[in-house]
């Protein structure tokens, strides 16, 4: 049967055969999913799920080592399969009791949140981010995501927040990485790591800066420059790191956000002009030279434009005086914290 030939291909190294044997497996349990009442047969569903989307891979690195063409032709099929997973748990008719036990008269939906997790996996992979909406729309709104696993329900807010990252939601992407980050089990160091990798960024860019023990902790040590120019407004030394940790930052999707946090390192720039120089109106002169002096080539109409971002945006509170080239800061909280973490 299909099941022992996908263990003979996956014994013998033949990761292609082995994928093939592997889905007509897959689509048999799902037509058997569908004729047996009850939800005893989800622990082996998701057994079958985490097995076909990790044979795919191993496929298409096979395929891709044999052709030298990677069309990720297997994990795409894979996604179809858990999809049929999917639609037949989440559609069953009976109503799920959180924490009854597997039985005949169980429902299917308590399968659900394990296999959507594989498939935001698949998704991320295969960089089809659009299509995680579909998960997500029919998962809230029956509330699966609020009961069940532990494990589960920290996989889906790890992928949830990344998914907020993406479309520019941080403050949602914050609170789902949050979720996830203190619900983790406490000796699972490597997916603490995994959410930090998207927490960091996505605190940053509102204004929350970690601390160095914390970064230390979870080898997370590429953000300790980073994090240190944004608290000092140092731009040359932000620059600089960025640049020496592009390649990291762009495999890990954080390149783009991470560049978007010059924002909070301008503005703490102009904090420390305004301490320094006790000033309420500070000549754009003054904060030119400030920038020329970290190393930082800008114009008078540059930095114009940077101000006047950060005054829309309420990071600063004041007004440009264009005739006299003049930054004038608000006499009462010129720069509110609040306004850095929106």
């Amino acid at each position: 049967n299909s099941f022992l030939e996908a263990r003979d291909y996956a014994m013998a190294g033949d990761a292609l055969s082995c994928f093939t044997a592997q889905s007509a497996l897959h689509s048999s349990l799902n037509h058997l999913l569908q004729s047996k009442p009850g939800n005893t047969l989800i622990p082996l569903l998701h057994v079958t799920c985490r097995a076909t989307h990790h044979v795919a891979i191993q496929a298409d690195i096979a395929n891709s080592l044999a052709t030298e063409r990677n069309d990720n032709a297997r994990l795409q099929s894979a996604v179809t399969l858990l999809q049929e997973s999917f639609s037949r748990t989440l559609n069953d008719r009976k109503e799920l009791i959180p924490g009854a036990p597997l039985s005949e008269d169980g429902s299917k939906k308590v399968g659900v949140l394990y296999i959507v997790n594989h498939l935001f996996a698949m998704y991320f992979r295969l960089n089809t981010l659009r299509l995680c909406k579909n998960l997500v729309r029919p998962v809230e709104s029956r509330n699966l995501h609020m009961s069940g696993n532990k494990g589960d329900m920290v996989t889906y807010r790890y992928f949830v927040g990344r998914l907020n990252m993406f479309e520019d939601l941080y403050e949602l992407a914050e609170e789902n990485l949050n979720y996830a980050l203190e619900h983790c089990h406490k000796d699972a160091v490597r997916n603490k790591r995994k959410i930090l990798n998207y927490l960091i960024p996505v605190k940053l860019m509102r204004g929350r800066l970690p601390s160095v023990e914390l970064l230390v902790k979870y080898n997370l040590v590429e953000y300790i420059p980073l994090v240190d120019a944004i608290r000092k407004g140092d731009l040359k030394t932000f620059h600089i790191t960025l640049q020496d940790n592009q390649d990291q930052f762009i495999r890990r999707g954080t390149y783009l956000l991470l560049e978007k946090c010059k924002s909070v390192c301008y503005r703490n720039l102009f904090k420390r002009i305004h301490l320094v120089t006790e000033k309420y109106q500070i000549p754009l002169e003054i904060v030119i030279k400030a920038i020329k002096w970290l190393g930082i080539d800008m114009d008078v109409d540059e930095v114009e434009c940077v101000l006047a971002n950060l005054i829309f945006k309420g990071a600063i509170r004041g007004y440009i005086s264009h005739s006299k080239r003049i930054l004038v800061l608000s006499k009462k909280d010129p720069f509110p914290k609040a306004a850095v973490v929106k």
